[in-house]
Formats: C-alpha cells, sequence, structure tokens
C-alpha cells in the first residue's frame, strides 16, 4: 500500500488509523522503520507493506512506477 499526507498530522492520522484498525484485528507490525520528519514511514505487515509519504518523498521515490504494472486493488483520494 502507497499513502501521502500532506502535512505532519495527516501522516500521523494515516499510520494511527492503520495500526489501530488493524490491531483490533489482531494484526501486529513485524517492523516499523522511518518517522515523521524523514518524510517516509514504513509499516511492514509481512504479506502488506504500507507506505506513507509526504509528497516530495512520494515523488522521489516513485514506487508507483516500480509497481505499475502490479494489479491496483483499490484508489482511495
Amino acid at each position: 500500500m502507497i499513502a501521502s499526507g500532506d502535512s505532519e498530522r495527516q501522516i500521523q492520522a494515516i499510520v494511527d488509523e492503520v495500526t489501530h484498525t488493524l490491531k483490533k484485528k489482531g494484526v501486529k507490525p513485524h517492523h516499523r522503520e522511518g518517522n515523521i520528519d524523514s518524510g517516509w514511514l514504513l509499516l511492514d505487515y509481512g504479506d502488506v507493506i504500507v507506505h506513507i509519504f509526504t509528497p516530495l518523498e512520494r515523488e522521489n521515490y516513485p514506487l508507483d512506477e516500480l509497481w505499475s504494472e502490479a494489479k491496483l486493488v483499490v484508489r482511495i483520494q
């Protein structure tokens, strides 16, 4: 999953919602990397990796292009 937040508050809200929702279902991350200051947070849930970027970091690391041929499951804007 690749997501972007326009502010530190929005990025933190995305992280909080993902972790809270999955924790309620008994799913805990295997690993967490990065912080809001770095502009890229990664939540590793094993089969699913969640990348949360600032717009600038998302532009610098075009994961969308890397996975451009992968099947799109859902797009939320």
